[in-house]
């Protein structure tokens, strides 16, 4: 189910210190609950699930027609080097808090994201290309009683009218087609996965 944004700023993240400029662009509770220890669970599920993949035909079209068009427009060429939008780094690893650096388990990320750290109930990676400089957060939220659930996050900080106009053009599509696909294959994965323990 997607939520309102004040409903995760509610919570003090740790990213909040982190990316104050980038913008909140979605929030997503994630089909998936359990106890406190289970966000490991959480992060090894999500680190496996590739939407691109699925079993929804609509979804692994969408992400073909973007995987070309990225190829063609050269928006996904690697460059590390681009700067964040409005700052002169390049990743948001130079911001990193002593006690944050080193925390983020490297498989756990993605060809796209790359992890930038990891505590007891939130998780966060990056992306930069030429369209955007986004950001993915995984949180745990205690629900009480001993009871969490998931939930994903998504920052952005669009690389001028090219990657304002991209963020707009494709904001039906993952509301109604990518997320919908993501959530019912996330908890899926996930109750084949609490079924076996």
């Amino acid at each position: 189910m997607r939520l309102p944004a004040s409903e995760h700023q509610s919570h003090r993240w740790r990213l909040d210190e982190i990316a104050p400029d980038f913008r909140l662009e979605d929030v997503w509770a994630l089909p998936v609950h359990g106890g406190s220890e289970d966000f490991a669970i959480l992060l090894e599920l999500m680190g496996s699930l590739d939407p691109a993949k699925g079993s929804s035909l609509a979804t692994r079209l969408l992400f073909g027609i973007r995987y070309r068009l990225g190829a063609l427009l050269g928006w996904d060429d690697r460059d590390d080097r681009l700067p964040i939008p409005g700052d002169a780094e390049t990743t948001l690893q130079a911001r990193l808090p002593e006690d944050l650096r080193g925390t983020a388990d490297p498989n756990l990320g993605s060809s796209s994201f790359i992890p930038l750290y990891r505590t007891d109930d939130e998780w966060a990676a990056e992306l930069s290309n030429r369209t955007v400089h986004g950001l993915v957060q995984l949180v745990w939220i205690d629900r009480g009683d001993g009871r969490y659930q998931g939930q994903l996050a998504v920052y952005v900080k669009p690389r001028g009218l090219l990657g304002a106009g991209y963020m707009a053009a494709i904001a039906p599509f993952r509301h109604h087609i990518v997320y919908p696909a993501l959530m019912r294959q996330i908890g899926q994965a996930w109750n084949e996965r609490i079924a076996r323990r």
